[in-house]
C-alpha cells in the first residue's frame, strides 16, 4: 500500500502511467468501445465495474496533462445522426474533473470526430476498458511533464 495514491489505481495501471512519456496518450473507454480490437498495439487494462469519471479523477491526481498542446483531453464527437438525439451530460462531468487538475479548465478539452478518434486510439500507449454505460463517454488523455 502507498499513501496518497487513489485506491482505484491498480499496481498494473500505476506502472503503465509511470512508463508513459511526454506526449504519450491513453484512452479511458466506455463499455461499448472496442478496446481489444483498437488496442492490438497497446496495453489494454480492464477496470470492469468502474465508470470513466472515477477513473479519470484518480488518474489526473498523478498524471500531468500536456501543456504543449491546446487540447490534451479529447472526447469522441457525436455522429451527425446522433446530434440532437443523444445527450452527453458526462462531458460536463469530465470538464469539471479536468478543471480540478488543470488551470486551463474546460479549455483543455476538445472533441474529435468518431472515426478520427478510432484512428488515434489505435496509436495510444494504453486503453483502459471500463463498464461505463454512458454513450460517447470515451476520453483520450495526452501526458505532459512533471
Amino acid at each position: 500500500m502507498l499513501k496518497g495514491i487513489p485506491k482505484i489505481l491498480s499496481p498494473e495501471l500505476l506502472k503503465v502511467l509511470c512508463e508513459m512519456g511526454h506526449s504519450d496518450r491513453l484512452v479511458i473507454a466506455d463499455g461499448n468501445f472496442p478496446s481489444e480490437s483498437m488496442g492490438k498495439d497497446a496495453i489494454v487494462i480492464r477496470m470492469d465495474g468502474h465508470g470513466v469519471p472515477e477513473i479519470l479523477d484518480a488518474i489526473l491526481q498523478v498524471f500531468p496533462l500536456d501543456t504543449y498542446t491546446d487540447k490534451p483531453v479529447q472526447l469522441m464527437e457525436l455522429m451527425d445522426c446522433d446530434k440532437g438525439k443523444i445527450a452527453t451530460p458526462i462531458w460536463d462531468t469530465y470538464k469539471e474533473i479536468v478543471a480540478k487538475y488543470d488551470e486551463r479548465g474546460d479549455k483543455a478539452v476538445g472533441n474529435i470526430d468518431r472515426f478520427d478518434f478510432y484512428d488515434e486510439a489505435r496509436q495510444v500507449y494504453c486503453i483502459i476498458a471500463t463498464s461505463e454505460a454512458a454513450v460517447y463517454a470515451n476520453v483520450m488523455l495526452q501526458k505532459g511533464v512533471v
